[in-house]
């Protein structure tokens, strides 16, 4: 799933067709989950393309649901500890985008987070502090509401500190059970997310039996047979399960 179709992730993480970052090397992570009720995680900072490790333990992990990610920092140093996807209890989360003036609103916003959760936190990025956030905000409980009241506290301290970038979201969470993404942007600029099975390329790639089951949320196609995908609008939360995907309306909670 990871290397083999024709716009793989791998493949991505040089030269990607739809990103503000042509070229993702500042690291990589995968998380998934298996027989035990937390998730298992694999991150580091070598160019998902280089590292032998990846391709190793990518031929035997067996996982029915699973999150990859490749990075290209956006002003934060290089490190494991900046690398998706970030990990708390059954929760995995991975984020594209950025939270426009994020040296300016780093501090206010990290005091939002709840102290139980803060100690989560061992990296520097604006994606970690949204994770913790989120966790701060009930995602356990309601996890839809928990994303609105997050990014409307991002963009209320944005607003305060007289920050003009964007801020700019696609995410991808997951409680074990579903997939939970959301693209938004406070200037209809998001990174782009699409969801389909990729079903075609997967079977020419000898995962056909996986294509026939399985459900994909992710930043570019595998392949270019449009009527595959479809493409998430701005301002939308989908829901990714069993059952099928479901696309909502979002908007941020005011905070």
């Amino acid at each position: 799933m990871l290397f083999e179709p024709e716009n793989s992730l791998i493949d991505q993480s040089l030269h990607a067709r739809e990103s503000i970052s042509t070229t993702n090397g500042d690291g990589f992570g995968i998380g998934w989950y298996a027989h035990r009720s937390e998730p298992g995680v694999f991150r580091d900072v070598l160019p998902a393309w280089n590292d032998e490790n990846l391709q190793g333990i990518a031929r035997q992990i067996r996982s029915g649901l699973f999150l990859a990610h490749v990075r290209a920092s956006t002003g934060t140093s290089t490190s494991r500890s900046n690398c998706h996807p970030f990990r708390h209890g059954r929760w995995l989360f991975m984020h594209n985008g950025q939270i426009g003036g994020w040296w300016e609103v780093r501090r206010a916003i990290e005091a939002l987070i709840a102290p139980e959760f803060y100690r989560l936190r061992t990296g520097t990025t604006d994606s970690e502090a949204m994770f913790c956030l989120a966790l701060s905000n009930g995602l356990d409980e309601d996890p839809e509401r928990a994303l609105a009241r997050t990014v409307g506290q991002v963009e209320r301290q944005m607003e305060e500190a007289g920050v003009e970038r964007p801020l700019r979201i696609s995410l991808a969470l997951s409680d074990s059970e579903r997939i939970i993404a959301l693209r938004y942007s406070s200037d209809r600029r998001s990174p782009t997310l699409y969801a389909g099975t990729g079903a075609e390329t997967l079977a020419a790639t000898g995962l056909g039996g996986v294509g026939r089951n399985c459900l994909l949320v992710l930043s570019e196609p595998l392949d270019d047979i449009d009527d595959s995908w479809t493409r998430i609008e701005e301002a939308s939360l989908v829901i990714a399960d069993k059952d099928g995907i479901e696309v909502r309306p979002f908007a941020p909670e005011p905070a």
